[in-house]
């Protein structure tokens, strides 16, 4: 697979956001005993419930690269190529970036048992499981690396067995000409208005389509307003009822989810984050160093322009500063993102 290709735009999109040098604003202050020691710089975008950009700051129209955020998007475009019926906690390791506990190896396990399929079949890079209590244990009891561990392979065994289903080679699945990847190709670009601007390879292995972070957050709250019996629909569904299974057990996403009654929400690597209401409201959050700690603040920080109750928000909207094994400050989003 090339390191970044282009593809033609689907039919129905609109076309390729600019690729630039995102103009990145700062979104989170790092304070200790007051004094701002760091700030993270990065674009945030929100939605009104009619689709209209309700609030922005930085860069919400350059090309970008989404990571595991897209899953929601490409688990959409996986059942319309015909992956077949699956149950709700199956279908949101689809869309997963899970922590490799053993309810998300024992699913991925199921997912590929459907289509008479094995662990071996799988073309994600091995890894150890990501959340670190798991991989301690992990590591204790001597076992390395695995594809099944790794936390994308639901989407990789739902790649397969759409691929089983439809009689499409199963050795090539991760090449960006294959059948498969152009209809989830064609999703993403349905389901975010907008051309692809650029196909490279992420970090499971798998082709990643750079949209930008407008597009992506589209996409978001289109899934979380669609009917329950749409392909979107399901998927959303998934996602809200099983959230464990979409991040982890001890996963600020999950807790998010679980949080506020009705969202729906999926992190990705590289410092981004979606989240959408049921009526269409909406954010999309990069942190543009990819570090992951300014995250969940900033989203909160969005989320209560979206009219989330702030003391729902409250555990969700700083993250401790530690001097001397004691809280003396804390990083939060940037007064510039209050409501």
């Amino acid at each position: 697979m090339s390191q970044s290709t282009t593809l033609p735009p689907h039919r129905t999109a609109g076309a390729p956001p600019a690729v630039r040098e995102p103009a990145h604003v700062p979104v989170a202050d790092v304070m200790r005993a007051g004094i701002v020691e760091g700030v993270h710089h990065g674009s945030v975008v929100v939605l009104a419930a009619d689709g209209s950009v309700a609030f922005q700051a930085g860069d919400i129209e350059a090309a970008f690269y989404p990571r595991s955020a897209l899953k929601p998007v490409q688990a959409v475009g996986l059942l319309r190529a015909g992956l077949p019926p699956l149950d709700d906690p199956s279908l949101a390791l689809v869309a997963a970036s899970h922590s490799g506990e053993e309810q998300h190896l024992a699913t991925a396990r199921g997912i590929l048992a459907a289509g008479d399929l094995t662990e071996d079949e799988l073309r994600n890079v091995p890894d150890l499981p990501y959340d670190p209590a798991v991989r301690d244990e992990w590591i204790r009891r001597g076992l390395g690396p695995t594809r099944l561990a790794q936390n994308c392979s639901g989407k990789h065994a739902a790649m397969l067995l759409t691929c089983r289903t439809r009689g499409w080679d199963l050795d090539s699945y991760l090449d960006p000409g294959h059948p498969l990847q152009r209809e989830l190709a064609a999703a993403v670009e349905d389901l975010t208005g907008q051309g692809i601007a650029r196909v490279t390879v992420d970090g499971c292995g798998a082709p990643l389509f750079s949209v930008s972070l407008h597009g992506l957050t589209r996409a978001a709250a289109r899934l979380a307003t669609a009917a329950p019996g749409t392909k979107e629909g399901r998927v959303a569904h998934a996602m809200r009822t099983h959230p464990e299974m979409v991040s982890g057990s001890r996963r600020d996403v999950a807790r998010l989810v679980r949080a506020v009654p009705g969202l729906l929400a999926k992190d990705g690597f590289e410092g981004v984050q979606i989240a959408a209401l049921p009526d269409g409201r909406a954010v999309g959050v990069k942190i543009a160093d990819g570090g992951d700690r300014a995250r969940m603040p900033v989203t909160a920080a969005v989320l209560a322009r979206c009219g989330v109750d702030p003391d729902v928000l409250a555990p969700f909207a700083t993250t401790p500063v530690i001097g001397g094994g004691t809280p003396v400050g804390a990083l939060r989003a940037t007064k510039t993102l209050a409501p």
